[in-house]
This record gives C-alpha cells, structure tokens and sequence, in this order.
C-alpha cells in the first residue's frame, strides 16, 4: 500500500522531470555513522548511536512544524548524513509520512552498500523513497582502505541488484577520485565496474582534504592536482561513451535521471532543512540549525530556537552567486556574463555558445573557478 501523498514508482511516473523553478525541497539530516571516513567533514558521528531513537523523534516534531508551514508540496526530498540507510523502514516511513509531497515527487536516501537489503529497500519503497543514491566512492579494496570506508567492492552489485528487484528506476552511484593510493587505472577499473551495473546516475567527486580530517593530518595522503584533472577526463570520457552526459562538473546522468533536488541547489531554488546542522533558504534568507545531535534534541525538547546562524545576500551578492553556480553546469550563463575580450582571450577554449548562453569545455571544467572568477 502506497502512502497518502507518493506515487508509486511505474514504468510511467514523472519521478525523474528535470527540476523547475517552481520545485520547492526538503532536507532531512541523519547524522549517524557507523565508521566515520578519514575524509569526512560533514555533521557526522559513529559514537551517537544510542541516540537514534530519540533524533527520529526530534526530527518528526520538528518535521510536523516545517510542513505545516510550506507554501506549497514539496517536489523533491533528500536524506543524507552521515548514513541514513542505518535508519529502519518504520524510522524512514515514520519521517516520510508527515511531509506533504507533490504526486510526482523526488525522494532520495543516501545507501551505503553494505547497508542494502531487500528487505530495507521493500520497506523504503513502501515508505515512498523512489531514488536512492549509494556511497561507492572505488571498486578497489586498497583504495577504500586509504579513504577509511568499511565496505568491499563486491557489495556494490549485489546492493543495485537489491535496488533493482524493488523496483527503483532511479539511483546514483557515488564516486571520490583522487586518493594518494589510486592509480590512473586503478580509477578506471572503477569506471569500468561502475559502468557494467549500467547505472542511471553517477556522481564522481575530487576528493577535497578538509580541516579536521584525518586525512588533513596526513600529507602523504593528500592528493595531486594533475593527477585528479587526468582521472577526470578519463572520467567525463568514459561516461559520454557510455551514453551518459554531463549536467553539472560532478554529475552525469542518463536521459531523465538528473537528481532534481541537486539542481534546486545549482539554481538557487528554495529549500527547507531538518536535522542537526541542516540548511533551509528561502526567499533569499539562508539559514542552518545547531550543528550537534545533543544540542539539536535539546532544543525540540526544550521548545527553543533550533537556528544556529543565518545570512541573507544582497542583490548583487545574490547574483553573482547565482552566476557561480550556473556557471558549473550545462544550462551555463548568460553570455553577457563575462566580457568578450575574456571569451576570445585568457578564456579561449574553457567556454563555448550553448544554448542561450555560454558553456564550460572540459578543459573549462577543471578551470571553473578561473572561469568563475572572471564573472560579472
């Protein structure tokens, strides 16, 4: 029985249209892990566990405010971490349950692979995610091992094999390049293996050394610019021949797979966070709750204030922003946005005319922020 509120997932349902300015998403945090990576910064911890119960309960208190207070249904939903797949079917559908959804809905949970379960993923299916996105980062065990993940690379097929008998349509594969103990063709038996599951999505990102991380601590283990910009190219190569095309630097997609919630962020559309540490905007305000699951529980408990910070842009701020981000994807910038003697000269070759505007080259891609730099 399908939930008041979600399609089911056909063979028909418009569960992957192309984000619109009218899209309006929900976040929902889940911060726990059960093995924190060396490289993860994000709002994530692997001895909170005890406290799941009482965050889920939190989160649905705060979750029946948030809805209550939209304008409208919500387009798209995602759950991250830290690990959301360490959450039951009955946490999921209890979360879920009290969003108001437009019929047509995007909603992604962040799997890990060793996570996967046909049972979770009939209960997650019941509870109305339609996507979900697995953290694969290599297909190498050595490399895995370098970058702290617990997982063995023959979870990955059998967890889109368990995606598949469900019945998700739409699911992404997420990748990291770039770790000091990956070769170039370490990276591309990755592809090669990632690209067999002939999966709808994929997402490769450079692995970025934040402070904090064990991996900031470690300088042998940072990773090398040229060696990251070849296994991109390799990467945007390999995917084009596998019939995949590029919408954002990070992200390619097969037609109608492109992950709407994501573009909602690209385009500076409005969006609501639940969860410790998560980010709302609308209306060009941005704001973020505290940032630890203690404090966050504290404050539903205690009927206080849940925000911990906020920022609102002025006009021109705003724009440039919203050029910055553009600029990253496919749909690309006005070409008003940057100077003719910039296109024809120290740009020649990184932006080309698409569409109505301009569009980065890969070459421009592993050039973006010069490119964006020269934004006006």
């Amino acid at each position: 029985m399908v939930p008041i509120g979600f399609a089911p997932v056909t063979s028909d349902s418009p569960v992957d249209r192309v984000a619109s300015a009218s899209d309006f998403g929900i976040y929902i945090h889940v911060p726990f892990c059960g093995h924190r990576c060396d490289y993860c910064s994000f709002a994530a911890w692997d001895d909170r566990g005890a406290l799941t119960g009482r965050y889920v309960d939190a989160l649905g208190r705060e979750l029946d405010t948030v809805v209550a207070s939209l304008p409208v249904p919500a387009t798209s939903v995602f759950v991250g971490g830290g690990t959301p797949s360490l959450l039951t079917g009955a946490d999921m559908a209890s979360l879920l349950g009290r969003l108001q959804l437009s019929a047509d809905a995007e909603v992604t949970v962040e799997v890990n692979p060793e996570d996967a379960s046909d049972e979770l993923f009939d209960r997650y299916l019941a509870a109305g995610v339609n996507r979900v996105s697995f953290g694969v980062q290599s297909m190498a065990p050595h490399v895995l091992e370098s970058l702290g993940r617990r997982h063995d690379p023959p979870s990955v097929p059998v967890a889109v094999g368990a995606a598949r008998r469900a019945g998700f349509r739409s699911f992404n594969l997420d990748l990291i390049y770039g770790a000091a103990a990956e070769s170039v063709d370490d990276w591309r038996r990755t592809l090669d293996m990632v690209l067999a599951l002939e999966p709808p999505h994929v997402s490769a990102y450079a692995l970025t050394v934040e402070a904090g991380t064990p991996l900031a601590t470690d300088p042998l283990r940072h990773p090398d610019d040229d060696d990251q910009a070849t296994k991109y190219l390799i990467t945007d190569e390999a995917m084009t021949a596998a019939g995949m095309d590029w919408y954002e630097i990070s992200n390619w997609a097969r037609p109608g797979h492109h992950c709407r919630h994501n573009q909602l962020y690209w385009s500076q559309g409005e969006y609501l966070g639940a969860g410790c540490s998560a980010h709302s905007h609308m209306e060009g305000r941005r704001w973020w709750n505290v940032r630890t699951p203690e404090r966050y529980i504290a404050a539903i408990d205690n009927g206080t204030d849940l925000v911990a910070g906020s920022e609102e842009l002025d006009p021109d701020a705003r724009r440039i922003e919203g050029l910055q981000l553009a600029v990253r994807t496919a749909t690309g910038v006005p070409v008003d946005s940057l100077r003719p003697e910039d296109v024809t000269g120290v740009l020649d070759g990184l932006v080309v005319p698409g569409g109505d505007g301009l569009v980065l080259t890969v070459a421009g891609r592993l050039l973006a922020n010069e490119v964006a730099l020269r934004l006006r």
